[in-house]
């Protein structure tokens, strides 16, 4: 509980307090976007959450691809196993897909990249899933190149995985005179595409060692996208409770609260407790790790209860290798004693069969009202 305890600082300076506004606009009528440059409130948070159903899915990428630019490059684009796959989900409910996207892409061809985009879109779509899109990402490998992307190393979890724009790009300013147009050109051109329930700006700021210098990117690609204001609400969800200066810019510029916890639980449900304080949606864009006890069978069933977004990590064994631990790699490339993430097996049976029944039984249940 330790890590609970640093982000008491962060609520305690947080600008929300749902009683004193809630009730102050309660009889006000509620416009979906905010004006230019500005945060939405908590009524129109809570009001664009109440128009929808309770969101459950996966963070996906298709076991084809090792990464974001797999996923996304012209060549590796794979349309087919997107929508094999995206078929599962929705035959046990999901209705959310969190994406990565990735600057490197756009930057090699951004028509056809957007393109490819409204493909996966329409796809989606056709399976009833509406997506969070991610810009940037502080995670795993630092120095992504387009091109042919590397094998998966035998039995290590996410081996490809690239940072987005990398490092020490994403501390260097010099460089975001060119992610600038990426992130306004992918959100003009879908800011008002209604396939597309919100978007993640940065995932994980200030992962692999970056701590603050993060920062300037974080706040820079607020500004950027506050300056397209797209119909859609804006996040970055919390992550590293012992991240003050993050942590406190993120909850104070997000206008739903999203959030990644891997713990038991008795530890989320106190995390939730103190999430609720900001007045803000909750959705959980990462759970799930079946050797960490953050399992569907006690994680989902409490999120349903809380009216929490569940989005776990991963959804068919590829590519990824998440099936494997963060620490415990297996060199042989052998069958883990137990799968740590993912949810089907790549012929599309489930890796636990108990597990997809319950995910579709709370999913065809939905979640209580939101507060």
């Amino acid at each position: 509980m330790n890590k609970i305890v640093f982000f008491i600082v962060l609520l305690l300076i947080s600008p929300d307090t749902y009683a004193q506004k809630a009730k102050a606009g309660a009889k006000k009528s509620i416009s979906r976007s905010a004006a230019v440059g500005q945060r939405w409130t908590i009524e129109q948070a809570q009001a664009w959450y109440k128009a929808h159903p309770w969101m459950t899915g996966a963070n996906f990428t298709p076991s084809t691809a090792i990464n974001q630019l797999e996923m996304w490059q012209a060549a590796t684009f794979d349309p087919t196993t997107i929508d094999r796959e995206l078929g599962w989900a929705e035959g046990i409910g999901f209705n959310t897909m969190r994406v990565f996207l990735h600057s490197q892409a756009w930057q090699q061809d951004p028509e056809g990249f957007k393109q490819r985009v409204d493909t996966y879109l329409g796809i989606a779509d056709k399976h009833h899933i509406q997506t969070m899109f991610v810009f940037f990402d502080d995670c795993w490998n630092k120095d992504p190149k387009p091109g042919l992307q590397p094998a998966p190393k035998t039995g290590i979890h996410n081996s490809g995985w690239m940072q987005d724009p990398g490092d020490p790009a994403s501390r260097d300013s010099t460089t975001f005179v060119k992610l600038k147009p990426y992130v306004q050109d992918v959100l003009n051109r879908f800011k008002n595409d209604r396939r597309i329930l919100l978007w993640d700006l940065y995932n994980e700021p200030g992962n692999s060692g970056k701590l603050a210098t993060s920062l300037p990117l974080l706040r820079n690609v607020f500004a950027w996208a506050r300056e397209v204001n797209p119909s859609q609400p804006l996040s970055v969800g919390l992550w590293a409770w012992d991240f003050q200066q993050l942590n406190t810019f993120q909850a104070q510029h997000s206008d739903i609260i999203t959030y990644h916890n891997y713990d038991e639980a008795a530890t989320h449900q106190r995390l939730i407790e103190l999430l609720e304080t900001h007045g803000r949606p909750l959705i959980c864009t990462e759970y799930m790790a079946r050797t960490r006890n953050s399992r569907f069978s006690t994680i989902l069933p409490l999120l349903q209860k809380q009216n929490v977004g569940a989005i776990n990590w991963g959804l068919v064994d590829g590519k990824t290798n998440t099936k494997y631990q963060w620490e415990t790699p297996l060199a042989d490339g052998s069958e883990p004693v137990e799968w740590f993430h993912e949810v089907f097996r790549k012929d599309g049976s489930p890796y636990r069969a108990d597990e997809t029944e319950l995910i579709k039984k709370l999913n065809a249940q939905g979640a209580p009202a939101a507060k």
